[in-house]
Protein backbone atom coordinates (compact mmCIF):
# COMPACT_ATOMS: atom_id res chain seq x y z
CA UNK A 1 0.00 0.00 0.00
CA UNK A 2 2.82 2.38 0.93
CA UNK A 3 4.64 1.53 -2.30
CA UNK A 4 1.49 2.31 -4.32
CA UNK A 5 1.01 5.67 -2.58
CA UNK A 6 4.66 6.52 -3.22
CA UNK A 7 4.26 5.73 -6.93
CA UNK A 8 1.10 7.86 -7.10
CA UNK A 9 2.89 10.71 -5.34
CA UNK A 10 5.86 10.40 -7.71
CA UNK A 11 3.53 10.46 -10.72
CA UNK A 12 1.65 13.52 -9.47
CA UNK A 13 4.88 15.35 -8.65
CA UNK A 14 6.27 14.73 -12.14
CA UNK A 15 2.95 15.86 -13.67
CA UNK A 16 3.11 19.03 -11.57
CA UNK A 17 6.65 19.81 -12.71
CA UNK A 18 5.63 19.16 -16.31
CA UNK A 19 2.68 21.50 -15.84
CA UNK A 20 4.97 24.28 -14.68
CA UNK A 21 7.17 23.78 -17.76
CA UNK A 22 4.01 23.79 -19.88
CA UNK A 23 3.10 27.24 -18.50
CA UNK A 24 6.58 28.58 -19.21
CA UNK A 25 6.52 27.22 -22.79
CA UNK A 26 3.13 28.81 -23.46
CA UNK A 27 4.31 32.13 -22.04
CA UNK A 28 7.45 32.08 -24.21
CA UNK A 29 5.34 31.34 -27.31
CA UNK A 30 3.03 34.27 -26.51
CA UNK A 31 5.98 36.62 -25.99
CA UNK A 32 7.67 35.59 -29.25
CA UNK A 33 4.39 35.77 -31.23
CA UNK A 34 3.96 39.37 -30.07
CA UNK A 35 7.52 40.49 -30.65
CA UNK A 36 9.71 41.31 -33.68
CA UNK A 37 10.58 37.58 -33.71
CA UNK A 38 7.02 36.59 -34.70
CA UNK A 39 8.03 36.09 -38.34
CA UNK A 40 10.70 33.57 -37.35
CA UNK A 41 8.16 31.80 -35.14
CA UNK A 42 5.87 31.39 -38.15
CA UNK A 43 8.75 30.15 -40.31
CA UNK A 44 9.67 27.56 -37.69
CA UNK A 45 6.12 26.17 -37.59
CA UNK A 46 5.93 26.08 -41.40
CA UNK A 47 9.29 24.28 -41.81
CA UNK A 48 8.60 21.38 -44.22
CA UNK A 49 9.70 17.92 -43.07
CA UNK A 50 9.39 14.93 -45.38
CA UNK A 51 9.86 11.20 -44.87
CA UNK A 52 9.76 8.94 -47.93
CA UNK A 53 10.08 5.17 -48.37
CA UNK A 54 9.71 4.21 -52.03
CA UNK A 55 6.50 5.78 -53.29
CA UNK A 56 5.12 6.25 -49.77
CA UNK A 57 5.69 9.81 -48.56
CA UNK A 58 4.69 11.90 -45.55
CA UNK A 59 5.37 15.58 -46.18
CA UNK A 60 4.11 18.00 -43.54
CA UNK A 61 5.14 21.26 -41.89
CA UNK A 62 6.67 21.04 -38.40
CA UNK A 63 3.41 22.09 -36.71
CA UNK A 64 1.54 19.10 -38.15
CA UNK A 65 4.37 16.70 -37.30
CA UNK A 66 4.00 17.90 -33.71
CA UNK A 67 0.18 17.65 -33.71
CA UNK A 68 -0.06 14.36 -35.62
CA UNK A 69 3.21 12.69 -34.62
CA UNK A 70 4.39 13.78 -31.18
CA UNK A 71 0.82 13.89 -29.88
CA UNK A 72 0.40 10.24 -30.95
CA UNK A 73 3.15 9.45 -28.43
CA UNK A 74 1.23 11.45 -25.82
CA UNK A 75 -1.95 9.48 -26.57
CA UNK A 76 0.06 6.25 -26.41
CA UNK A 77 1.12 7.20 -22.87
CA UNK A 78 -2.48 8.14 -22.02
CA UNK A 79 -3.57 4.70 -23.27
CA UNK A 80 -0.92 2.95 -21.16
CA UNK A 81 -1.99 4.88 -18.06
CA UNK A 82 -5.66 4.14 -18.73
CA UNK A 83 -5.02 0.40 -19.08
CA UNK A 84 -2.93 0.25 -15.90
CA UNK A 85 -5.45 2.27 -13.88
CA UNK A 86 -8.39 0.16 -15.12
CA UNK A 87 -6.66 -3.15 -14.36
CA UNK A 88 -4.92 -2.50 -11.07
CA UNK A 89 -5.04 1.21 -10.23
CA UNK A 90 -7.55 3.67 -8.78
CA UNK A 91 -10.03 3.11 -11.63
CA UNK A 92 -10.22 -0.62 -10.86
CA UNK A 93 -12.28 0.14 -7.74
CA UNK A 94 -15.90 1.06 -8.63
CA UNK A 95 -16.42 2.96 -5.37
CA UNK A 96 -13.58 5.34 -6.22
CA UNK A 97 -14.37 5.96 -9.88
CA UNK A 98 -18.03 6.90 -9.62
CA UNK A 99 -17.64 10.55 -8.53
CA UNK A 100 -14.90 11.56 -11.02
CA UNK A 101 -16.71 9.68 -13.81
CA UNK A 102 -19.95 11.55 -13.11
CA UNK A 103 -18.05 14.83 -12.81
CA UNK A 104 -16.31 14.22 -16.14
CA UNK A 105 -19.66 13.74 -17.90
CA UNK A 106 -20.93 17.08 -16.56
CA UNK A 107 -17.59 18.70 -17.38
CA UNK A 108 -17.90 17.71 -21.03
CA UNK A 109 -21.62 18.07 -21.72
CA UNK A 110 -22.32 21.48 -20.13
CA UNK A 111 -19.33 23.30 -21.75
CA UNK A 112 -20.30 21.86 -25.14
CA UNK A 113 -23.88 23.13 -24.77
CA UNK A 114 -22.68 26.57 -23.67
CA UNK A 115 -20.43 26.79 -26.74
CA UNK A 116 -23.27 25.73 -29.03
CA UNK A 117 -25.58 28.32 -27.47
CA UNK A 118 -23.16 31.06 -28.59
CA UNK A 119 -22.68 29.65 -32.09
CA UNK A 120 -26.01 28.13 -33.16
CA UNK A 121 -26.35 30.47 -36.15
CA UNK A 122 -22.95 29.59 -37.63
CA UNK A 123 -22.64 26.02 -39.03
CA UNK A 124 -18.84 26.36 -39.40
CA UNK A 125 -18.35 27.64 -35.85
CA UNK A 126 -20.48 24.79 -34.49
CA UNK A 127 -17.70 22.38 -35.51
CA UNK A 128 -15.78 23.58 -32.46
CA UNK A 129 -18.35 22.34 -29.91
CA UNK A 130 -15.89 19.92 -28.27
CA UNK A 131 -13.08 22.45 -27.71
CA UNK A 132 -14.19 23.55 -24.20
CA UNK A 133 -14.96 19.96 -23.16
CA UNK A 134 -11.28 19.18 -22.48
CA UNK A 135 -9.17 19.38 -19.31
CA UNK A 136 -5.39 19.75 -19.23
CA UNK A 137 -4.25 17.54 -16.33
CA UNK A 138 -0.60 18.63 -16.49
CA UNK A 139 -1.47 22.33 -16.40
CA UNK A 140 -4.04 21.83 -13.61
CA UNK A 141 -1.62 19.82 -11.46
CA UNK A 142 1.06 22.43 -12.13
CA UNK A 143 -1.24 25.05 -10.60
CA UNK A 144 -2.02 22.74 -7.67
CA UNK A 145 1.70 22.33 -7.01
CA UNK A 146 1.89 26.05 -6.18
CA UNK A 147 -0.09 25.24 -3.02
CA UNK A 148 2.43 22.64 -1.90
CA UNK A 149 1.61 20.19 0.90
CA UNK A 150 -1.69 21.93 1.68
CA UNK A 151 -3.36 19.97 -1.13
CA UNK A 152 -4.69 16.61 0.14
CA UNK A 153 -3.69 13.57 -1.89
CA UNK A 154 -7.40 12.70 -2.30
CA UNK A 155 -7.96 15.97 -4.20
CA UNK A 156 -5.05 15.25 -6.54
CA UNK A 157 -6.28 11.72 -7.18
CA UNK A 158 -9.83 12.99 -7.80
CA UNK A 159 -8.56 15.58 -10.28
CA UNK A 160 -6.32 13.04 -12.03
CA UNK A 161 -9.12 10.44 -12.24
CA UNK A 162 -11.57 13.02 -13.61
CA UNK A 163 -9.02 14.09 -16.23
CA UNK A 164 -8.50 10.44 -17.22
CA UNK A 165 -12.23 10.05 -17.90
CA UNK A 166 -12.03 13.38 -19.73
CA UNK A 167 -9.26 11.90 -21.91
CA UNK A 168 -11.45 8.86 -22.67
CA UNK A 169 -14.21 11.24 -23.76
CA UNK A 170 -11.75 13.19 -25.93
CA UNK A 171 -10.57 9.98 -27.59
CA UNK A 172 -14.17 8.99 -28.39
CA UNK A 173 -14.96 12.48 -29.72
CA UNK A 174 -11.90 12.51 -31.99
CA UNK A 175 -12.72 9.01 -33.32
CA UNK A 176 -16.41 9.74 -33.98
CA UNK A 177 -16.57 13.40 -34.97
CA UNK A 178 -13.17 14.61 -36.19
CA UNK A 179 -12.33 12.44 -39.15
CA UNK A 180 -11.88 13.71 -42.68
CA UNK A 181 -12.69 11.93 -45.94
CA UNK A 182 -11.79 8.29 -45.42
CA UNK A 183 -9.34 6.31 -47.52
CA UNK A 184 -10.68 2.75 -47.38
CA UNK A 185 -7.35 1.10 -48.30
CA UNK A 186 -5.42 2.97 -45.59
CA UNK A 187 -8.13 2.35 -42.99
CA UNK A 188 -8.16 -1.40 -43.76
CA UNK A 189 -4.36 -1.44 -43.49
CA UNK A 190 -4.58 0.16 -40.04
CA UNK A 191 -7.26 -2.32 -38.91
CA UNK A 192 -5.23 -5.28 -40.18
CA UNK A 193 -2.39 -4.13 -37.90
CA UNK A 194 -4.60 -5.00 -34.93
CA UNK A 195 -4.40 -8.71 -35.79
CA UNK A 196 -0.65 -9.23 -35.20
CA UNK A 197 -0.87 -6.99 -32.11
CA UNK A 198 -3.60 -9.27 -30.72
CA UNK A 199 -1.56 -12.39 -31.54
CA UNK A 200 1.55 -10.96 -29.86
CA UNK A 201 -0.45 -10.12 -26.75
CA UNK A 202 -2.18 -13.52 -26.56
CA UNK A 203 1.12 -15.37 -26.96
CA UNK A 204 2.56 -13.38 -24.09
CA UNK A 205 5.30 -11.71 -26.13
CA UNK A 206 6.96 -9.17 -23.82
CA UNK A 207 9.57 -7.86 -26.25
CA UNK A 208 8.50 -4.27 -26.97
CA UNK A 209 10.06 -3.74 -30.41
CA UNK A 210 7.52 -5.78 -32.48
CA UNK A 211 4.64 -3.87 -30.87
CA UNK A 212 6.30 -0.53 -31.62
CA UNK A 213 7.09 -1.49 -35.24
CA UNK A 214 3.49 -2.53 -35.94
CA UNK A 215 2.29 0.60 -34.11
CA UNK A 216 4.36 2.81 -36.44
CA UNK A 217 2.83 1.11 -39.50
CA UNK A 218 -0.65 1.58 -38.01
CA UNK A 219 0.08 5.27 -37.28
CA UNK A 220 1.23 5.90 -40.87
CA UNK A 221 -1.84 4.11 -42.25
CA UNK A 222 -4.21 6.11 -40.05
CA UNK A 223 -2.43 9.31 -41.07
CA UNK A 224 -3.34 8.56 -44.68
CA UNK A 225 -6.81 7.17 -43.86
CA UNK A 226 -8.54 10.32 -42.64
CA UNK A 227 -9.01 8.96 -39.09
CA UNK A 228 -6.78 11.01 -36.82
CA UNK A 229 -3.38 9.35 -36.46
CA UNK A 230 -3.11 9.96 -32.69
CA UNK A 231 -5.71 7.21 -32.16
CA UNK A 232 -3.01 4.72 -33.20
CA UNK A 233 -1.29 5.49 -29.91
CA UNK A 234 -4.37 4.51 -27.89
CA UNK A 235 -5.00 1.37 -29.99
CA UNK A 236 -1.38 0.24 -29.58
CA UNK A 237 -1.46 0.78 -25.82
CA UNK A 238 -4.41 -1.63 -25.45
CA UNK A 239 -2.26 -4.54 -26.62
CA UNK A 240 0.89 -3.84 -24.59
CA UNK A 241 1.10 -6.59 -21.91
CA UNK A 242 0.87 -5.48 -18.29
CA UNK A 243 1.74 -8.89 -16.86
CA UNK A 244 5.24 -9.03 -15.39
CA UNK A 245 7.88 -11.42 -16.64
CA UNK A 246 11.17 -11.70 -14.78
CA UNK A 247 9.99 -8.85 -12.59
CA UNK A 248 9.41 -6.47 -15.53
CA UNK A 249 6.06 -5.31 -16.94
CA UNK A 250 6.33 -4.12 -20.58
CA UNK A 251 3.46 -1.67 -20.02
CA UNK A 252 4.88 -0.19 -16.84
CA UNK A 253 8.41 0.05 -18.21
CA UNK A 254 7.16 1.85 -21.35
CA UNK A 255 5.05 4.15 -19.19
CA UNK A 256 8.08 4.93 -17.04
CA UNK A 257 10.35 5.48 -20.06
CA UNK A 258 7.90 7.76 -21.88
CA UNK A 259 6.64 9.84 -18.97
CA UNK A 260 9.65 12.12 -18.72
CA UNK A 261 9.81 12.69 -22.49
CA UNK A 262 6.10 13.49 -22.68
CA UNK A 263 5.94 15.70 -19.59
CA UNK A 264 9.18 17.59 -20.19
CA UNK A 265 9.46 17.71 -23.98
CA UNK A 266 6.43 16.66 -26.04
CA UNK A 267 3.70 18.61 -24.19
CA UNK A 268 5.83 21.75 -23.62
CA UNK A 269 6.91 21.73 -27.28
CA UNK A 270 3.29 21.24 -28.35
CA UNK A 271 2.33 24.21 -26.17
CA UNK A 272 5.14 26.30 -27.64
CA UNK A 273 4.02 25.50 -31.19
CA UNK A 274 0.31 26.09 -30.57
CA UNK A 275 0.06 28.88 -28.00
CA UNK A 276 1.64 31.68 -30.02
CA UNK A 277 -1.36 33.97 -30.47
CA UNK A 278 -0.65 37.51 -31.81
CA UNK A 279 -2.46 39.77 -29.34
CA UNK A 280 -1.11 43.12 -30.54
CA UNK A 281 -3.98 45.23 -31.80
CA UNK A 282 -6.56 42.94 -30.16
CA UNK A 283 -9.98 44.60 -30.13
CA UNK A 284 -12.99 44.15 -27.86
CA UNK A 285 -15.05 42.93 -30.82
CA UNK A 286 -12.57 40.10 -31.36
CA UNK A 287 -12.81 39.03 -27.71
CA UNK A 288 -16.62 38.93 -27.75
CA UNK A 289 -16.83 37.12 -31.10
CA UNK A 290 -19.06 34.04 -30.62
CA UNK A 291 -16.23 31.49 -31.08
CA UNK A 292 -13.73 32.77 -28.47
CA UNK A 293 -16.58 33.83 -26.19
CA UNK A 294 -18.23 30.41 -26.44
CA UNK A 295 -14.96 28.60 -25.75
CA UNK A 296 -14.04 30.86 -22.82
CA UNK A 297 -17.53 30.63 -21.29
CA UNK A 298 -17.58 26.87 -21.83
CA UNK A 299 -14.27 26.39 -20.04
CA UNK A 300 -14.81 28.91 -17.26
CA UNK A 301 -18.55 28.60 -16.56
CA UNK A 302 -19.38 25.23 -18.09
CA UNK A 303 -16.71 23.25 -16.26
CA UNK A 304 -17.63 24.74 -12.88
CA UNK A 305 -21.36 24.25 -13.34
CA UNK A 306 -21.17 20.84 -15.04
CA UNK A 307 -18.66 19.14 -12.74
CA UNK A 308 -19.78 20.60 -9.42
CA UNK A 309 -23.54 20.27 -9.97
CA UNK A 310 -23.38 16.62 -11.09
CA UNK A 311 -20.93 15.70 -8.30
CA UNK A 312 -23.10 17.50 -5.72
CA UNK A 313 -26.18 15.67 -6.97
CA UNK A 314 -24.40 12.29 -6.92
CA UNK A 315 -23.24 12.85 -3.34
CA UNK A 316 -26.70 14.02 -2.18
CA UNK A 317 -28.35 11.01 -3.84
CA UNK A 318 -25.69 8.73 -2.26
CA UNK A 319 -24.64 7.51 -5.69
CA UNK A 320 -21.07 8.46 -4.80
CA UNK A 321 -19.11 9.68 -1.78
CA UNK A 322 -17.08 12.82 -1.19
CA UNK A 323 -13.37 11.83 -1.16
CA UNK A 324 -11.82 11.94 2.30
CA UNK A 325 -10.09 15.26 2.93
CA UNK A 326 -12.23 17.16 0.41
CA UNK A 327 -15.09 19.59 1.11
CA UNK A 328 -17.79 21.21 -1.01
CA UNK A 329 -15.57 24.28 -1.34
CA UNK A 330 -12.50 22.35 -2.49
CA UNK A 331 -14.71 20.31 -4.86
CA UNK A 332 -15.98 23.53 -6.43
CA UNK A 333 -12.44 24.92 -6.71
CA UNK A 334 -11.32 21.69 -8.39
CA UNK A 335 -14.21 21.98 -10.84
CA UNK A 336 -13.02 25.51 -11.65
CA UNK A 337 -9.46 24.25 -12.11
CA UNK A 338 -10.73 21.71 -14.66
CA UNK A 339 -11.57 24.70 -16.87
CA UNK A 340 -7.88 24.84 -17.76
CA UNK A 341 -8.33 23.11 -21.12
CA UNK A 342 -5.16 24.31 -22.83
CA UNK A 343 -3.27 21.34 -24.38
CA UNK A 344 -6.27 19.12 -25.15
CA UNK A 345 -8.45 22.10 -26.13
CA UNK A 346 -5.76 23.36 -28.50
CA UNK A 347 -5.44 19.89 -29.96
CA UNK A 348 -9.18 19.41 -30.50
CA UNK A 349 -9.36 22.98 -31.85
CA UNK A 350 -6.70 22.12 -34.45
CA UNK A 351 -8.95 19.26 -35.64
CA UNK A 352 -12.30 21.03 -35.37
CA UNK A 353 -11.85 23.54 -38.16
CA UNK A 354 -9.31 21.57 -40.22
CA UNK A 355 -11.76 20.60 -42.98
CA UNK A 356 -13.85 23.80 -43.04
CA UNK A 357 -11.47 25.80 -45.20
CA UNK A 358 -11.96 28.76 -42.85
CA UNK A 359 -9.00 29.96 -40.77
CA UNK A 360 -10.34 30.26 -37.23
CA UNK A 361 -7.01 29.57 -35.51
CA UNK A 362 -6.88 32.98 -33.81
CA UNK A 363 -10.47 32.77 -32.53
CA UNK A 364 -10.15 29.33 -30.96
CA UNK A 365 -6.73 29.99 -29.40
CA UNK A 366 -7.90 33.31 -27.96
CA UNK A 367 -10.93 31.65 -26.33
CA UNK A 368 -8.81 28.80 -24.95
CA UNK A 369 -6.26 31.20 -23.45
CA UNK A 370 -8.91 33.43 -21.83
CA UNK A 371 -10.98 30.53 -20.47
CA UNK A 372 -7.98 28.56 -19.21
CA UNK A 373 -6.34 31.60 -17.59
CA UNK A 374 -9.55 32.66 -15.82
CA UNK A 375 -10.22 29.09 -14.64
CA UNK A 376 -6.69 28.63 -13.35
CA UNK A 377 -6.72 31.92 -11.42
CA UNK A 378 -10.16 31.36 -9.86
CA UNK A 379 -9.44 27.72 -8.97
CA UNK A 380 -6.13 28.68 -7.35
CA UNK A 381 -7.62 31.58 -5.37
CA UNK A 382 -10.50 29.49 -3.98
CA UNK A 383 -8.19 26.61 -3.04
CA UNK A 384 -5.75 29.04 -1.42
CA UNK A 385 -8.62 30.32 0.76
CA UNK A 386 -10.35 27.04 1.66
CA UNK A 387 -7.43 24.64 2.11
CA UNK A 388 -6.11 24.51 5.68
CA UNK A 389 -2.71 26.09 6.18
CA UNK A 390 0.04 23.84 7.50
CA UNK A 391 1.61 24.97 10.73
CA UNK A 392 5.38 25.15 10.55
CA UNK A 393 7.01 22.33 12.45
CA UNK A 394 9.56 23.21 15.14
Amino acid sequence: MTERLNSIQKFLNSESAGGMLLMVSAAIALIIANSPLSGYYGLLLDTPIAVQIGTFEINKPLLLWVNDGLMAVFFFLVGLELKRELIEGELSQPSKIMLPAIGAVGGMVVPAFIYLAFNLKDPVAMQGWAIPAATDIAFALGILSLLGSRVPISLKIFLTSLAIFDDIGAIVIIALFYTSKLSLVSLITALVCLIPLYVLNKRGVTEKSPYILIGLIMWAALLKSGVHATLAGVALAIFIPIKEENGVSPLKSLEHDLHTAVAFFILPFFAFCNAGVPLLGLTFDQVVHPIPLGIAAGLFVGKQVGIYSLCWFAIKMKIAEMPKGMTNSSLYATAALCGVGFTMSLFIGSLAFEETGVNLLFDERLGILIGSLASGIVGFIILNVVLPRREKMD
